[in-house]
């Protein structure tokens, strides 16, 4: 059907009003975000003010946003997934779930985020860091007259029957991150009696990985398996919480980004990924509390996010334990002989 002369007149005469305002994108975006709550919802509203692009954002831990990617791969509903352990991401590049993308940023990235793109064929990029270690409670060590564990050996000593929490690394990135780096320290079979002896001090596997830093600061538990800068954020909120990083070593993340291949909003997903990895947005994220080391060398790091030169990080393979094989085999193992243990 012909418009109307009147429909004419009034979309020149919107078009005309248009062209007087700022200069904005328009369009929609589809996200899946893998960080804290906060930081995803700070995220979404600086996009969408600058930008003038409509985001529809959802939360969802790495082993659930993989997950979604995977059932969705042949219409996909989701343009691009920012943040959340990089070992799915990893694991989705080499299933061409997402799509091949070279940022403008990159050269102003640091090494460990420059190489998670390389690993990957383009198909992902870091977009912060963060290490692995767990905290406690120091209030209810103190009430129930227990130590304060400092190794990873400690956890499993029968004193803290029923004090530990941890995720399930079938849909914590956090917590596959947690087996991946057992698996290399101590070698696999080494690794699984050590979950094994584990296991008998969890009261519970949780959904996401900061949930447990979460517990223990509520005194729902206390001792919590997570990320040290999730733990950094309990105890800026002033909980009676303290962070350890293992005297044996430990395991890292690349929290990463990539878009989806098939994405609908290709043109805005780029906008998104150019968006995220700028200095004065990563620095941004002071504001929502999170405190995980940024990727962008110009970006301000956040008071009190771990130190990475006064860590002892294990060489994480990344290519290894990111790949669909290995995961599938670790996670198998995990749930035939740790999560059908008994308690």
């Amino acid at each position: 059907m012909k418009n109307s002369p009147y429909i004419l007149s009034l979309a020149l005469a919107t078009a005309a009003t248009l062209s007087t305002a700022p200069a904005m994108a328009k369009g929609k975006l589809n996200v899946i975000c893998s960080t804290d709550t906060d930081w995803c919802s700070l995220m979404e509203t600086s996009f969408e003010a600058e930008t003038g692009i409509d985001v529809a954002l959802i939360r969802k831990s790495s082993g659930e946003a993989y997950a979604q990617l995977r059932a969705e791969s042949k219409n996909p509903k989701i343009d691009i997934w920012w943040g959340g352990t990089g070992d799915p991401h990893l694991q989705a590049a080499a299933e061409k779930l997402t799509q091949v993308y070279k940022p403008k940023a990159l050269p102003d990235l640091r090494d460990w985020a420059q190489n998670q793109a390389k690993v990957s064929g383009y198909r992902t990029v870091g977009v912060y860091a963060g290490a692995l270690g767990f905290g406690y409670n120091e209030d209810i060590l103190k009430s129930k007259g227990l130590p304060a564990p400092q190794c990873w050996k400690d956890l499993a000593k029968p004193i803290y029957k029923g004090e530990v929490q941890v995720a399930n690394p079938n849909s914590s990135g956090t917590s596959y991150t947690a087996l991946a780096t057992f698996v290399q320290m101590m070698g696999e079979d080494q690794a699984f009696d050590y979950l094994a002896q584990l296991h008998k001090n969890i009261n519970q596997y949780t959904k996401s990985g900061s949930a447990p830093i979460k517990a223990a600061s509520n005194g729902e538990t206390a001792i919590g398996i997570t990320f040290i800068h999730d733990i950094v954020k309990q105890v800026k909120k002033g909980y009676p919480v303290k962070a350890v990083a293992p005297c044996e070593g430990t395991g890292y993340e690349v929290g990463s980004m990539s878009i989806v291949k098939g994405a609908r909003h290709l043109k805005e997903a780029k906008i998104w990924a150019e968006f995220a990895l700028r200095p004065d947005i990563q620095t941004m994220a002071d504001k929502a509390n999170a405190y995980q080391v940024p990727s962008n060398k110009l970006a301000t790091t956040p008071p009190g996010a771990p130190d990475f030169d006064t860590l002892k990080l294990i060489d994480y393979d990344f290519a290894k334990y990111g790949s669909a094989d290995t995961r599938q085999h670790l996670l198998q193992r995990w749930d035939a002989e740790i999560k059908s243990l008994p308690r």
